[in-house]
């Protein structure tokens, strides 16, 4: 009888311990309106490694501003119809359509609440260095990504990670986040520099 009530009980832990990932990645979900903090983004490729570093914005539903500072100028707005990729160095601004541009990303789950549950399906994926993660795999054949990992560290947002369809992988840490940051909708305007290109896609 002892054994069967510890057997119980330790199942009834596992399970709680797992439950952690998903019961802070739907919190997240469904209470922030609004997140800030800073970035480290290493894109492992077939053939180099690429670390960038910045801060980001998001003002849900459908604002967002992530600015790379290192080791290139470059900033990402999504002003709700348009996404503008502004790089520095080439005095060049590329404007496209912001739900074409970033359909099923990583960008719709921060940036839209409705986008976890219509597109990924999701699983606890273990923990690491005291990040719960969760795996979000895609409904769709052709979403672009083979799954994406974001982990949490009690409520607040530690990390996301990806493989897209090509086999690329992304890792992003986050720091510094504000889970409450006073954010307006007129932070996510942009106005192309004078004297740079606009290309439309």
């Amino acid at each position: 009888m002892k054994k069967l009530v510890f057997a119980g009980l330790m199942t009834a832990l596992m399970t709680a311990a797992n439950a952690g990932g998903i019961d802070a990645l739907r919190k997240f979900n469904n209470d922030a309106d609004g997140i800030s903090g800073s970035f480290t983004q290493t894109v492992h490729a077939k053939k180099k490694t690429q670390t960038s570093s910045g801060s980001f914005q998001i003002l849900r539903p459908g604002l967002f501003k992530w600015e790379y500072t290192k080791p290139y100028q470059q900033k990402i707005v999504g002003d709700g119809k348009h996404i503008w990729l502004y790089d520095v160095d080439l005095k060049q601004v590329t404007q496209s359509n912001q739900n074409q541009a970033i359909g099923d990303s990583p960008a719709s789950i921060l940036s839209n609440k409705t986008a976890l549950d219509a597109s990924y399906s999701l699983k606890e994926d273990g923990s690491k260095d005291g990040i719960d993660y969760v795996l979000a795999s895609p409904k769709k054949a052709n979403a672009g990504y083979q799954f994406i990992r974001i982990g949490f560290k009690g409520d607040t947002l530690a990390a996301m990670e990806l493989k897209d369809s090509f086999g690329n992988q992304t890792s992003i840490r986050f720091g510094g986040v504000n889970m409450k940051p006073n954010l307006s909708r007129g932070a996510f305007t942009f106005t192309p520099p004078k004297g740079v290109d606009v290309l439309k896609n």
